[in-house]
């Protein structure tokens, strides 16, 4: 069992080692950059996800809306999380439109949509980054491999080479709270800052 453990840590290892890539990196730092902006000029963020990368979308939202590490301002974020909205398209026209649904009810030029696709072959995140372009917003991916989304956002995050999603989805968070960190201190360096923990 030890063995087993050990593995899975390295495991674990790697794939956070992946954003130490030049790619990674600049991944980063043009999100950071265009979260900032995007805040600066009033608009939102919308993100997206299935399963454990809809958790983590929810995760992403409320350290915008909320707080992450210091005492700011409220940052105007949505999941596309609520439970009659999903179930409703979902029955009513399919589950592939739960997204792009959210993404035309609540989306406007110049606001941001993220998307979080392990496989990058979700249909419904497909449809909300198309939705997203149609109304003229800005579009970021965290992928694993690629996939059918390799390509359509204007910042893209692959953590390629692992078996199951777990280990893409902890790279991932990783890289939000790098960001949503970036981001704060892009727009509130000047500021006096209260930790929270």
């Amino acid at each position: 069992m030890q063995d087993q453990i050990l593995s899975s840590v390295l495991e674990a290892q790697a794939a956070i080692k992946q954003l130490q890539s030049p790619e990674s990196m600049a991944f980063i730092d043009g999100v950071s950059k265009l979260l900032a902006e995007t805040f600066e000029e009033g608009n939102k963020v919308i993100i997206a996800g299935n399963g454990g990368s809809l958790c983590d979308s929810m995760h992403f939202a409320e350290e915008l809306t909320g707080y992450f590490r210091n005492a700011r301002r409220a940052l105007p974020a949505i999941a596309l999380s609520e439970p009659g909205h999903l179930t409703c398209v979902g029955n009513d026209v399919g589950f592939e439109s739960v997204f792009s649904r959210g993404v035309e009810a609540y989306g406007q030029a110049g606001d941001l949509f993220i998307g979080l696709s392990t496989s990058g072959n979700s249909a419904n995140i497909i449809r909300a980054v198309e939705m997203a372009r149609s109304r003229g917003l800005n579009v970021v991916t965290f992928l694993g491999a690629g996939g059918k989304l390799k390509g359509a956002g204007d910042f893209e995050l692959m953590i390629d080479g692992f078996a199951s999603s777990d280990r893409v989805q902890e790279a991932h968070m990783s890289a939000i709270h790098i960001i949503i960190e970036m981001m704060e201190a892009r727009l509130f360096s000047g500021q006096t800052q209260v930790h929270y923990v």
